[in-house]
């Protein structure tokens, strides 16, 4: 059952196949006080989306296990929640260039490992842009 959004935490969808990744960023998302629901690859991410769960941000991985990766959750998105900002991940630099051509709704790219600091503050930017 997805979280439902409260008016005073911004919701943010964190998308990562790697458990600990994911754990590790959805725990510092929420100490700086998101409200964070999480999915191991896009097919789950869409299913929140799907099942009614309202996301401010979805800050996903582009290299994923299954039929659909990072860039192509992010098309989907743009489709199904047009206007919900996303900020793709990667290790891979030059993943990161094409899905910024790819995607018009791709707001930051965050390169791994994670500079924390960096994606929280570009949350929050693109959070604001959209209200």
């Amino acid at each position: 059952m997805p979280e439902q959004q409260s008016d005073a935490e911004p919701v943010v969808l964190v998308v990562e196949d790697e458990v600990l990744i994911r754990l590790a960023a959805a725990d510092h998302l929420r100490s700086c006080g998101f409200k964070v629901a999480e999915a191991g690859n896009a097919r789950e991410a869409q299913e929140l989306v799907l099942a009614g769960l309202k996301v401010d941000l979805v800050f996903s991985d582009i290299t994923m296990p299954g039929p659909m990766d990072g860039i192509g959750l992010c098309q989907w998105l743009n489709e199904h929640s047009p206007g919900v900002p996303v900020i793709l991940t990667s290790g891979v630099t030059s993943s990161l260039e094409a899905a910024k051509q790819a995607c018009a709704n791709v707001r930051w790219l965050a390169p791994k490992p994670y500079d924390y600091d960096g994606i929280v503050r570009e949350i929050r930017v693109a959070i604001a842009a959209r209200s």
